[in-house]
């Protein structure tokens, strides 16, 4: 067990407190481990009925995963990164098949890591803290975690300006866009916490009667232009269409790229597109392991958190440096399976 995630039945339920609050409950191997034997376990204990998972104290539910691990297992042999990377997806998809009914509240900062173990909850709660991102192309990594299923099946382009950008979205944001069923204040939590304890049969209809009506969602009135602009699965394509609209917003968006690392955005759009088109999880999290046990050890994701982690001087130094230097064979050699005995594997 780990101090880094609180484990304990309250009333019908069973809770995850994430407790990480100096690392915004970031993920590491050992709360992935306690998480999932927390889960498998309740999985046949007719005493819990329904599960919740939230954070412990602090403004994040969960900032993402160990990144400074898995940068410094990188530049090593990977082997501590692969690791984490096959228990996490292992929670994922866990969460993703649970028989019982999950409530994830996503009270604050929800960046990869925590998109992973929030999007597959029947019910997930955004509040007004909630920020969530998947901004993964400014660290040279990849929207993983499930990123290349539930992106591509979110509104029109969104999902690919989604895990382009890394834009940030708030709670009623979220709500709009269905990454959210629920909207609560912040201060209703606990009673909603409380109540479901209780009464985990009628989770649904507690959060139905907290919930409040959201503010207005400011990615809805940038849905149209979205869709326009991040139309094309090739990332040149996407580019000349930010610099030929000319607007203010697409000016933005375009700055906003340039700074973003061009091998990772090749990937996001690969994966969003084969992911889009997939009809199991596991097939998804089986490609998105093979691209971390690759990208992990890569110049980009080493650079990336050097510069935004390490050293914080924000210049990272791509390479390959432009979009058109990212070739289609490169890409590819980042999409082949791995050898069978190297595969991700689901828990039995």
């Amino acid at each position: 067990m780990t101090d880094d995630v609180i484990i304990a039945k309250e009333g019908r339920i069973g809770r995850i407190s994430l407790n990480r609050p100096k690392a915004i409950h970031a993920l590491n191997l050992a709360m992935c481990e306690a998480m999932i034997a927390a889960l498998v376990q309740w999985q046949d204990d007719d005493a819990v009925e329904a599960v919740i998972i939230d954070h412990s104290e602090g403004r994040g539910f969960c900032a993402g995963g160990d990144i400074r691990m898995l940068a410094e297992s990188g530049a090593k042999d990977g082997k501590e990164a692969r690791a984490f990377f096959h228990t996490e997806y292992r929670l994922n998809h866990l969460l993703f098949t649970y028989a019982k009914p999950v409530a994830a509240f996503m009270d604050g900062i929800t960046m990869g890591g925590g998109v992973g173990i929030s999007q597959p909850a029947k019910y997930r709660v955004a509040t007004d803290h909630t920020r969530f991102a998947m901004p993964e192309t400014g660290i040279g990594l990849f929207p993983d975690v499930g990123g290349g299923w539930y992106l591509p099946r979110l509104e029109g382009r969104v999902g690919a300006f989604l895990a382009l950008t890394g834009a940030r979205l708030d709670g009623a944001e979220c709500l709009a866009l269905g990454l959210a069923t629920h909207y609560l204040p912040s201060e209703r939590l606990a009673e909603a916490k409380a109540r479901i304890a209780a009464h985990p049969d009628r989770i649904g209809g507690i959060l139905g009667e907290l919930s409040v009506t959201a503010p207005p969602a400011a990615i809805t009135s940038r849905i149209d232009k979205i869709n326009r602009l991040f139309a094309s699965d090739t990332y040149e394509d996407i580019l000349a269409a930010l610099e030929a609209d000319g607007g203010e917003w697409a000016g933005k968006e375009l700055d906003a790229l340039r700074t973003k690392s061009p091998q990772t955005c090749k990937v996001a759009l690969r994966q969003l597109k084969e992911g889009g088109a997939m009809t199991d999880f596991a097939e998804q999290m089986r490609q998105e392991y093979a691209i971390g046990a690759r990208v992990v050890q890569m110049h980009d994701f080493l650079e990336g958190v050097r510069a935004l982690i390490i050293d914080k001087d924000n210049s990272p130094q791509w390479d390959p440096p432009t979009p058109e230097a990212v070739t289609d064979a490169w890409i590819d050699a980042i999409f082949v399976p791995l050898p069978d005995d190297e595969q991700w594997t689901p828990l039995t």
